[in-house]
This record gives structure tokens, sequence and C-alpha cells, in this order.
């Protein structure tokens, strides 16, 4: 199993409620599919550095996750048919990428507690 990363971008205009709902569909067909998901966090509305669909922000969600490579097709399908979403974009990690993630995350615990 390999180790990615999605960030995606959602519609400002959707409700708080809609927000929860297009973030637990997505991380539900991952796991659904055998995806472990190792960490989920949500930044809020933040500015666009430019015009996204005549819009100037977007709620912002990471995934990290482990899942074999042939399910990000379809995953990644799935953000193109959801009209919700305006950006997205998936990495894979490496060891590096792995480690700087696990230090970024703990930091940010430390820094919340």
């Amino acid at each position: 199993m390999n180790h990615y990363e999605t960030v995606f971008i959602l519609n400002p205009v959707l409700s708080e409620q809609q927000v929860k709902e297009t973030v637990s569909k997505f991380e539900d067909f991952l796991t659904s599919k055998g995806a472990e998901m190792v960490a989920k966090e949500d930044w809020g509305l933040k500015k666009l550095a430019y015009e996204i669909q005549h819009k100037k922000s977007g709620f912002y969600h990471l995934f990290e996750f482990k899942v074999a490579g042939d399910i990000l097709v379809a995953f990644e399908t799935e953000f193109r048919r959801d009209e919700r979403v305006m950006r997205f974009l998936t990495v894979s990690l490496d060891k590096h990428a792995v480690a700087w993630a696990e230090r970024r995350r703990a930091k940010l615990k430390s820094t919340k507690a």
C-alpha cells in the first residue's frame, strides 16, 4: 500500500452541513475501497490566490491515506464528477514526506494542547 495525500477545495457557497456531507462522501469512498485514513484536516475557508469559477475563496480539506494505487483513478473520477469540488490534487508521499507530515501533525497537536 502506498502513502498519498489529497488536498481539495470545495465551493464557498456551500453550507456547513453540505461541506461535512461532501467530506464524508469522499472519506467513505476511500474506506469502502480498503484505504487506511492516516489523517484528515479541515483548513477552513481560505482566500484563493486566483479566482476559480468566479469564486475568490474556498473550503480547504486534506486527506492523508494509505491505499493500493489502482483505486486512485476511481477516487479522482469522483472528484471530477462532483460539482461542489473546485480543485483537487493528489500526491504520492515518499518516506521523507511521510516523516515531515508526522512532524507537522505532532507540532499542530502540541500548539492546540
